[in-house]
């Protein structure tokens, strides 16, 4: 073997990976990608009846029966999956084994600000994020909301007369409106917001491997890297 094919084989090796995400968190985002996307796929023709792509799919009372069993197999997979992930924090937080990255905090104002300084030329050097910067926390928030509502409102869309036995009448024509805007709004959020901050800025596919290289780290998670490396943490609003 040549002493360039070494060294090369060597580079490779004492390249640093952090873990970034677990198998169950890799798997649990996997349900949610195709729980969510099927919703979407079988919820919005339903929503926009009077477009003609919509009339094309749902143009038989067959076609239309099996888009709403696809979409309610698809909710009550994405409910389950909510509720193992809040059941899942709810026993971490009682063990104290809870991680406090992904919750907001007022270094994520601060970051947030000094971002917008960033980006209009106020300040030359970007924020130095941890584990979780101020734009996943608000993916997650943002979808964790908006999927509860959607969760809400869909089952009293699907279950009307269940629940006006307890609750009054206009609480259905109001799940619905909640249920269609915020199928809308979170198919927006998700294509503009997520898959910008994820795909297009950078090809971040930590959430599939469940690491990251030791120059991702430096570069997106400065903060955390010190934290993970013994290092003293840079205070940059000083």
């Amino acid at each position: 073997m040549s002493p360039k094919n070494t060294n090369l084989r060597a580079s490779a090796r004492q390249e640093k990976t952090f873990a970034r995400f677990t198998l169950g968190q890799r798997w649990e985002h996997a349900v949610l990608i195709l729980s969510t996307f099927t919703l979407l796929l079988t919820g919005l023709p339903q929503k926009y009846r009077e477009m003609s792509w919509s009339q094309d799919l749902l143009s038989t009372p067959e076609r239309l029966e099996l888009i709403h069993q696809i979409h309610h197999i698809a909710a009550i997979i994405l409910a389950v999956e909510a509720l193992y992930h809040l059941g899942r924090a709810i026993y971490l937080i009682s063990r104290r084994k809870l991680s406090a990255a992904m919750f907001p905090n007022m270094q994520d104002i601060r970051d947030a600000w000094h971002m917008l300084q960033y980006l209009f030329f106020l300040r030359k050097d970007k924020p130095i994020f941890g584990k979780y910067n101020f734009e996943q926390k608000v993916t997650y928030w943002f979808l964790f909301f908006n999927f509860a509502i959607m969760g809400i409102s869909g089952f009293i869309i699907w279950f009307p007369v269940t629940f006006t036995l307890f609750l009054p009448g206009g609480v259905v024509p109001a799940s619905k409106m909640a249920h269609s805007t915020e199928s809308v709004v979170a198919a927006i959020f998700i294509l503009v917001w997520h898959f910008y901050h994820v795909h297009f800025e950078r090809l971040n596919l930590s959430i599939f491997t469940g690491r990251l290289n030791e120059k991702e780290m430096l570069e997106f998670h400065g903060r955390e890297y010190q934290r993970v490396a013994g290092q003293p943490t840079v205070d940059q609003n000083e």
